[in-house]
């Protein structure tokens, strides 16, 4: 028994490792496929690295600058923080860089000799389109690399030791912080508001799709409904929907009675058919509907997704 158990965690282990490889090479692709070409910088090391890159010419490659300025946060990240967490951040930010750097002469030739193609006006290309693109793989790829319980550095890395020392400060306002200061520093050095703007929309795309990946899609509802006739409300729940109801206990303050607050997690395509029955059994029930992230259980995800 604990053989298996010391195979399924290193077996564990090297799929997490997998999926860092995997991130990472996607965000390397959106990085030099759709942001880097076309001075597009949300946030974080790697938007530093794009401003960097374009001020000296080209003479400083965007994976070295952003390697380089990841340094410092490491030493500070083994002092302050689990070391196990460092050592996967490593790993992935050394990957990253080296993906940035070895696939961007083929980037580059796959975007002058079919994306400038594609486009009917080449002097002008749809930048919107790109920082969407471009943040939707970057979210993708980071996604991944966040899930395996590590992240490549910049940013999120100096979050958390700013955490570390201010933990009146969320994760999400020092991220916040960080990014929009890189945006604007971007915007200035590249002398255009509009860049700055596509920066932010990529940014947002960016953060939604990582929060899809980690936390879920929103595909379910949960429901607290409150009636005089709950009983045959979760009846009529339990024959017509197949969807299990749980009864909590409740008392109206107001009124002082007890009575019971039915809780079900049921799919959105199934709520119209759960007011219908709410509306037969008792007009005056009350309704409290909230999406779900992710649902683990029967009849949604299983565990081992």
């Amino acid at each position: 028994m604990i053989g298996l158990r010391a195979i399924k965690k290193r077996s564990d282990g090297w799929r997490d490792y997998l999926w860092i490889i995997i991130g990472s090479f996607i965000t390397a692709a959106s990085i030099n496929v759709f942001l880097v070409p076309y001075k597009i910088a949300p946030g974080g090391v790697s938007g530093v690295a794009t401003v960097v890159y374009y001020l000296s010419g080209g003479r400083f490659p965007v994976g070295t600058t952003m390697l380089v300025l990841n340094v410092p946060l490491f030493l500070a990240g083994m002092r302050f923080i689990g070391k196990k967490f460092v050592i996967r951040t490593l790993f992935s930010t050394v990957l990253l860089s080296c993906f940035i750097d070895t696939t961007e002469p083929i980037s580059r030739y796959f975007v002058k000799n079919y994306l400038v193609k594609l486009e009917q006006s080449p002097s002008s290309p749809d930048l919107l389109l790109y920082a969407i693109f471009g943040g939707f793989l970057m979210g993708a790829g980071l996604g991944l690399v966040f899930r395996s319980g590590a992240t490549t550095g910049g940013s999120d890395l100096a979050a958390r030791i700013v955490n570390h020392f201010s933990p009146s400060f969320t994760m999400g306002q020092i991220l916040l912080f960080i990014d929009s200061s890189v945006i604007v520093f971007a915007a200035i050095s590249f002398n255009s508001f509009l860049l700055g703007l596509y920066a932010i929309v990529a940014l947002y795309i960016s953060s939604y799709v990582i929060d899809a990946i980690l936390e879920g899609v929103s595909f379910a509802k949960a429901v607290f409904l409150i009636s005089d006739r709950s009983d045959d409300i979760a009846a009529k729940i339990l024959t017509d929907l197949d969807r299990g109801v749980t009864a909590l206990q409740g008392i109206g303050m107001y009124t002082g009675k007890e009575k019971h607050v039915l809780l079900c997690v049921l799919h959105r395509s199934q709520l119209p058919a759960l007011k219908e029955i709410t509306r037969e059994i008792d007009e005056k029930a009350f309704i409290i509907l909230t999406d779900i992230r992710e649902v683990l259980g029967e009849g949604f995800k299983t565990y081992d997704h």
